[in-house]
């Protein structure tokens, strides 16, 4: 929950100006104002200069204007009433400020790694034990991003928590598709999905009360821990273990589902034939051409998702209005946005669904662009509903992606569309560096990407009602027309 969008509120905006103690040595009795008048310029504003300060001299006060201006050379000053946060340990001001983004990006690159690692390693040992590791890492790391002695280190340890997320959102996902019937899909992940908006705003509270930066993250790391019960309790997928053949394993699972859910299991269905379904690969996306065109549209829709969403998140602090009140209400969009999708997916279908809400989302941010900086409520109430669209498409993508790739492939296929999805993250805080030229830029760019995604799903086939396909040969959207007919082989 902390980690995704927890460093926005360790990085205040908070006054600073250039450390020139080095006067004293000069000057002893000088008083503080004094010292600033002395050393360090001032704005046109009146302010002073923040990242700039007259060069030190050794002797006659007199001179200090006359020796010019320099960058700060030893380090910055901070109110003395400012919690520690990564802005006042790092010093990310001035040279350095642009290592927020920077840092950002770096933890998208951990997602995206962690798309490539774990989602082609569920499909090889299993949905199960890859939640579990990740988890593992996730919290060790988490906690320990608190205790790193160097901002440097703690981009390194942000990257593996990014990688861990990614293993368990992807995993999550194709078991809760995997163990549930046709109509309940959507829920199964959109659940999950309301779970992570609600955590968002628990975030909002915990970072408001918490200012300590390092304490922020511990607050945030450590409930994790707290579900390592599913060790005992989280079940492998009966669906995978039948395509890697082990079919009494996936009996066992089933009958102890159905005898938690006292449900009675149709006499016929565990003694069908044992189909042990040839593992897929990367390439088989790409070599059949009805994969390959679903793979390469829903590379875009992932794409253009991840840019929009991360670019008006990560945009939080510069909307004009409270932070804290902001991602309160960026979170709590999020749970009509997701929960909506549960109706609007039956209702309409996932193609309708992806296309116009990506046109939606994109829509948006275009609109913002034309917006004043000094009308804050008006792009603020703008952004929320571009979050509420982004959010919808994501969770929209989630579902309409684990339908349209065959099981054998599944995860390897979310796991590149996730890697999409990823190179986008990684993309949008650096793309927010853009506008030192033009405060407009970024989300013009942000806007546009989705709007063209959004035609293009358009062009994929409608998944809704149709069982889930096991093999590649069988993935065509012929041949996933009538409901239930490889039910013979599940």
């Amino acid at each position: 929950m902390a980690d995704g969008f927890c460093q926005l509120f360790m990085v205040p905006d908070v006054p600073h100006h250039c450390d020139t103690s080095w006067i004293r040595a000069v000057g002893p009795n000088l008083t503080e104002d004094e010292l600033l008048n002395l050393t360090v310029p001032r704005g046109a504003s009146g302010a002073y200069e923040q990242c700039s300060m007259y060069s030190p001299v050794d002797r006659d006060l007199d001179s200090i204007v006359a020796y010019g201006l320099n960058k700060c050379s030893n380090g910055w000053v901070y109110p003395s009433t400012q919690t520690p946060s990564l802005l006042t340990e790092f010093d990310l001001v001035c040279d350095k400020k642009d290592l927020n983004d920077i840092s950002q990006a770096i933890y998208m690159l951990g997602l995206l790694l962690g798309a490539m690692i774990f989602g082609p390693l569920s499909d090889r040992i299993g949905r199960r034990p890859v939640i579990l590791i990740s988890m593992l890492i996730q919290g060790l790391f988490g906690v320990g991003i608190a205790f790193v002695p160097h901002f440097y280190v703690y981009m390194a340890f942000r990257c593996v928590v990014g990688a861990s997320m990614s293993g368990i959102t992807m995993t999550i996902l194709a078991l809760a598709m995997e163990w549930v019937g046709v109509s309940y899909r959507p829920h199964a992940v959109l659940v999950s999905h309301c779970c992570f908006a609600i955590g968002q705003m628990i975030l909002a509270g915990l970072s408001y009360g918490i200012r300590n930066w390092r304490l922020l993250q511990i607050a945030g790391s450590v409930p994790i821990f707290a579900l390592f019960f599913y060790f005992w309790v989280l079940p492998e997928s009966a669906r995978w273990l039948m395509t890697k053949g082990r079919v009494e394993e996936a009996k066992k699972i089933l009958q102890k589902a159905a005898s938690m859910n006292k449900r009675t299991i149709p006499p016929g269905l565990l003694e069908q034939p044992e189909v042990q379904t040839k593992p897929g690969s990367t390439m088989d996306l790409f070599r059949k051409k009805h994969l390959c065109k679903v793979t390469l549209i829903m590379l875009c829709a992932w794409f253009a998702n991840s840019l929009a969403y991360y670019g008006i998140s990560l945009n939080v602090t510069n909307f004009g209005l409270d932070i804290y009140l902001t991602q309160l209400a960026f979170g709590a969009v999020e749970i009509p946005a997701r929960a909506s999708c549960i109706l609007l997916l039956q209702w309409f279908g996932r193609k309708k669904c992806q296309g116009f809400l990506l046109l939606l989302s994109g829509l948006v941010c275009l609109i913002i662009t034309g917006i004043p900086e000094d009308l804050p409520v008006v792009i603020t109430v703008l952004a929320i509903i571009g979050k509420f669209a982004t959010s919808a498409s994501f969770s929209t993508s989630y579902v309409y992606t684990a339908e349209l790739f065959p099981t054998v492939v599944r995860q390897t296929g979310v796991g590149l569309c996730s890697m999409s999805a990823r190179v986008a993250g990684i993309i949008a805080p650096l793309i927010r560096l853009l506008a030192r030229y033009h405060h407009s830029v970024p989300m013009a760019i942000f806007g546009s990407v989705p709007v063209l995604a959004g035609l293009l799903c358009f062009l994929l086939h409608e998944t809704r009602g149709m069982d889930l396909v096991d093999d590649t040969s069988a993935a065509a959207p012929q041949h996933r027309c009538v409901v239930g007919v490889h039910q013979g082989t599940k």
